[in-house]
């Protein structure tokens, strides 16, 4: 007879590492330029003056000055409107 238990094996004990996404510096804070604004996965936040949009949708900015964020009615070309959040600095 065996005298040790089978070791088996288990499905647990993984985890996919943290992204640390969302907003990094809210409305009215000062932001430098290159400076993170927002970390997101699509376009929730769309990019204003003085920011751009990075390929992984990341918005940073490009200048200084004071992070500003308003909910604006856009127009798509079939001609529905949606509200959209956009991010700028000025």
């Amino acid at each position: 007879m065996a005298h040790t238990k089978a070791g088996g094996s288990t499905q647990n004990n993984r985890d996919s590492q943290a992204k640390y996404l969302g907003i990094k510096l809210y409305s009215g804070e000062k932001a430098k330029s290159g400076v993170i604004l927002v970390r997101q996965r699509g376009t929730k936040f769309m990019p204003g003056a003085g920011v751009r949009l990075g390929k992984d949708d990341t918005i940073y900015a490009v200048r200084e000055g004071v992070v500003k964020y308003e909910v604006k009615r856009k127009t798509k070309f079939d001609g529905a409107k949606r509200t959209v959040n956009f991010v700028s600095v000025v």
